[in-house]
């Protein structure tokens, strides 16, 4: 089916205003589908246009009073002709319950066979359950209606109340656009308080509800929290009445911004142990989502080439929030660790682009810029844009563009004029170079006699003049820093500073958006000086750069190796111990570096930190899986799951066993037998999508979990995305080598089964990421240049073929 252009929309959006939506759901017409009557109110200036529409049935279309002929609804488009000034238009469909996370998705706890549902309207969802004008700047009112099972209680974007058994109002809601209107209800389970006048909620599954009891404080504080420092640096309070917080099930995002009722993965409602870095990230997602109720739900982008006016200000704001006002730690650390390692990577493959593009693409192809451009890069330059025009002047322009466009639309133009008017100095041209090009800078530092030279280079391909304002750090051999702001606005330039130090880091406070680059000696000194440097946000910058420099086949991966190997001795970050034992299970050991005998001189390692680290602390978890994910010592790990030989403090509980379990399938020591026994004992949905992780691990299960993969449409994308993250292995590559070209051959027809989102976070999690040969780039460019196959699976195996090519050189250039 057609996805909608932005001269469509356009055209639309000037021929259409939209007074009001009126949404009648009976959701009591049994499992498979459901019944909504859309009443939209609006004016017209041409007799024609059209309203989007996805149905397993039309059952009756009027309007003005006239019938509709129904065979006018064409890929998801039904025609209107004879518009009149003021008009009336009733959809009365069927609509089939989703799978996938997106429209009306419906879930069964496996644990007690009770239904869940939620509303996902994203980039082209909102159509499958409820008629509507899909796209963000055709903004209106909604009132709905639901009738449902007795048991239930339901949830919107406006307050619901009972009015019945088994029947709920809505009420009228400030004008939303499509993309973030939803509908919760289910027999959820919900928890409420108050806020400075503002009702709170908190909802969860049944069979969670004494887990999210246990968070409940937490959640409130930072909610709390959260609200107080938004309306004081906005000046401009929360304007959609209620705020619900609903954890659902087979959510295929972290959350999703609907003003009055934000959803979330229920994974965030922890039912083991968890780290304090999970703890501060599901706080910061909490903060993320929350800033979107200015950016994004007050003030909207006209298209999706503006998305970075939502994702970037979320995420640019839920790392300020969230580190200024909430009681959890580490978010800058986990921005340099985590998030900008996501961005510089995406910033470097061929799917790169601005972060503010032209409006070229259309809603499907903009799906895929949902990436760590139009996040962690945005909310980068976000950063260095605060710091380049003063705190002040950044705040009352952010502020003066909220005002101006209150449940409006705005874009990048208006936004650069209201800062603009509040005293910032050619930012016309400081957007074209940050916001309009894409790429980014490497910077890098040579020593000279008096100090260092930072040179800035540019990639040819992405030509620009980026100014970045930084902070250099000089170590001397036992970590402490000395610090030099600088203005990078040209080639280079010469700073004062030891040139005897023993690692100079630019970029030290992780204040622009580059590459970085360290000198020979500083990178000779780094196995016995990195651990020594107390910031971790400049650790993390040190990081990225090493990586990146392995990446770009600069650095021997053994040489990174070494470092790891000795930083972890040290390391008390447990976001910096997560960050980088994901880069060695992902990338160094199977990509960069075959898998012995780097494996098991890394589980040596850890062990040993494991040996030494505090019981009962959140670093000894996060070390404890690092053992786990690297060990080979089945027997260790078996006594574990039989309670003896555990470390002190660390609790064997349910999810911890699961991962046992996956470490012994993939070790072949465990097989389906054992897995069963496992989900015997943990029957939640949960313990379901655990145990197809472990089964998609074995080898007697890759054949059933790939056709599950590929051909399984109706199953839950929770499960869904598990069976594929246990599918490869890099000490599998024999048994798992047919699937290989099996993937180039079969991965089109899941563009055909499932719809948004899940597309392109299947294939990205069920890519042979670990074929490290040329002849699978062959295949891999071959399925890229098929325009038959659907843009998002194109697009992401062209990002992880990019991936797989650089592995290919760093293994041609370091053997």
């Amino acid at each position: 089916m057609p996805a909608l252009t932005v001269e469509e929309a356009r055209t639309r959006a000037a021929a259409l205003t939209v007074s009001s939506y009126e949404i009648d759901f009976d959701l009591t017409t049994g499992p498979e589908n459901f019944r909504v009557v859309s009443t939209i109110r609006f004016r017209a200036r041409d007799e024609r246009s059209f309203v989007d529409v996805k149905p397993q049935e039309l059952v009756k279309v009027m309007l003005n009073g006239n019938i509709v002929n129904p065979e006018g609804l064409d890929d998801g488009r039904l025609s209107l002709e004879g518009l009149q000034e003021e008009n009336v238009l009733v959809v009365d469909a069927v609509m089939k319950y989703s799978a996938d996370g997106e429209g009306l998705q419906r879930s069964v706890d496996a644990g007690d066979g009770r239904v869940y549902l939620y509303g996902m309207s994203s980039l082209e969802s909102a159509p499958r359950y409820f008629a509507c004008f899909d796209q963000p700047d055709l903004k209106a009112p909604y009132t709905m209606t639901v009738k449902c099972p007795e048991d239930w209680i339901v949830l919107g974007n406006g307050a619901a109340t009972q009015t019945a058994p088994g029947e709920w109002a809505l009420k009228k809601t400030q004008p939303l656009s499509t993309y973030f209107v939803t509908l919760v209800a289910g027999p959820f389970h919900l928890i409420r308080s108050e806020h400075d006048g503002i009702p709170l909620g908190l909802a969860c599954r049944q069979s969670l509800k004494e887990h999210l009891e246990k968070d409940k404080e937490d959640l409130f504080r930072v909610t709390a929290q959260a609200f107080d420092e938004y309306h004081r640096l906005f000046g401009y309070r929360y304007p959609f009445g209620e705020y619900h917080q609903v954890f659902v099930p087979d959510f295929n995002l972290g959350a999703m911004e609907n003003p009055g009722c934000v959803t979330f993965a229920d994974s965030l409602v922890f039912r083991s142990a968890v780290t304090d870095a999970e703890r501060s990230l599901r706080a910061r997602i909490v903060v993320h989502e929350m800033a979107h109720m200015w950016f994004g739900d007050a003030v909207t982008m006209k298209w999706w080439n503006d998305l970075w006016l939502n994702e970037s200000f979320a995420e640019y704001m839920a790392n300020r929030v969230a580190h200024d006002v909430t009681d959890h730690r580490g978010h800058w650390t986990d921005f340099a660790f985590v998030r900008k390692w996501w961005g510089l990577q995406a910033d470097q493959r061929r799917s790169t682009h601005p972060v503010a593009a032209e409006a070229g693409k259309d809603a499907r192809q903009s799906l895929d810029d949902f990436d760590g451009i139009s996040y962690a890069k945005g909310a980068a330059v976000l950063k260095q844009l605060a710091a380049y025009l003063g705190d002040e002047v950044f705040l009352k322009g952010v502020n003066a563009h909220i005002d101006a466009h209150e449940f409006g639309n705005a874009d990048l133009h208006e936004f650069i004029a209201k800062l603009t008017e509040a005293g910032a100095v050619d930012l016309p041209n400081w957007s074209e170079q940050w916001l309009r090009t894409a790429g980014l800078d490497t910077i890098s530092a040579e020593r000279t006699a008096t100090g260092a030279r930072l040179r800035r280079s540019t990639p040819e391909a992405h030509p620009a003049d980026r100014p970045h304002k930084l902070t250099v750090g000089a170590y001397d051999e036992s970590g402490h820093p000395t610090s030099t702001p600088v203005l990078l606005d040209r080639d280079s330039v010469d700073i004062e500073l030891d040139p005897n130090a023993a690692v100079i880091v630019p970029d030290a406070a992780d204040d622009t958006w580059a590459k970085i680059r360290l000198d020979p000696t500083s990178l000779a000194n780094l196995p016995a000086v990195l651990p020594k440097i107390a910031d971790s946000t400049t650790r993390g910058v040190i990081w990225n750069s090493i990586r990146d420099a392995v990446a770009d086949a600069e650095l021997d991966p053994r040489q990174a190796l070494a470092i790891l190997l000795e930083a972890i001795k040290r390391e008390d970050s447990d976001i910096a111990v997560g960050s980088l034992l994901r880069w060695l299970d992902d990338r160094l050991l199977g990509a960069y570096l075959p898998q012995e005998p780097y494996r098991a001189q890394a589980a040596a390692a850890l062990t040993a930190r494991l040996a030494e680290t505090l019981a009962g602390s959140s670093l000894q978890l996060a070390i404890t899986r690092a053992v786990v994910a690297t060990t080979d010592d089945a027997k260790l790990l078996q006594g574990w799951l039989d309670g003896s030989g555990v470390p002190s403090g660390l609790q064997v509980d349910t999810d911890f066993r699961w991962s046992l379990v996956l470490r012994l399938v993939r070790l072949g020591v465990y097989g389906k037998a054992e897995v069963d026994a496992e989900l015997a004992n943990d029957q939640s949905t949960e313990g379901v999508s655990q145990a197809a992780r472990c089964l998609a691990a074995t080898a007697d299960g890759k054949e059933a979990a790939w056709q599950r993969i590929m051909t399984d449409g109706t199953v839950g994308v929770n499960e869904l995305f598990a069976i594929a993250e246990g599918f490869w292995d890099p000490a599998q590559t024999e048994l798992t080598a047919p699937y290989v070209d099996r993937y180039f051959t079969e991965i089109a027809h899941t563009g055909e089964i499932r719809s948004g989102m899940a597309v392109a976070m299947t294939v990205g999690r069920i890519f042979p990421k670990y074929a490290v040969d040329e002849a699978v780039i062959e295949r891999a460019d071959a399925l890229i240049a098929d325009e038959t196959v659907a843009p998002s699976i194109r697009r992401t195996t062209a990002d992880h073929t990019d991936d797989l090519r650089r592995a290919i050189a760093v293994r041609r250039t370091f053997g």
